[in-house]
């Protein structure tokens, strides 16, 4: 599906999705799991899968500081354990968890209002 253009050209914003992959505004298409925030590329993470999350995981996302982590669970949209993201609950980051499409649009929709969401989306 293609998302509709977003003006604000200084931001890390996706202009594209399929069930494999995303592409963004620079036009390089992701086919691995990443992390990306509106002042930071996307950078590969090493999940592939829901349930292979760790705290680890939660702790690496809260250095970036966001206000928010949209996490793309897949397909299919899943919940993670509150006892994974309480580093995150605890640093009064929110979470919301969705299907990939969902969190494709929440995150655009976010970073057009300038708030610094961070998309952490696993692509398997």
């Amino acid at each position: 599906m293609e998302l509709k253009k977003i003006i604000n050209t200084k931001h890390q914003t996706i202009v594209a999705y399929t069930n494999y992959g995303v592409k963004f505004r620079n036009g390089i298409f992701y086919t691995k799991s990443f992390l990306v925030s509106p002042e930071i590329d996307p950078i590969f993470w090493s999940i592939n899968k829901y349930n292979f999350l760790t705290k680890k995981d939660f702790i690496h996302i809260s250095k970036f500081n966001p206000s928010v982590v949209i996490l793309g669970t897949g397909n299919i949209q899943h919940f993670i354990h509150p006892k994974l993201t309480y580093i995150l609950t605890q640093k009064n980051i929110g979470i919301e968890c969705m299907n990939n499409q969902a969190a494709c649009r929440t995150y655009n929709i976010l970073v057009s209002d300038d708030i610094k969401a961070m998309l952490a989306l696993i692509l398997d």
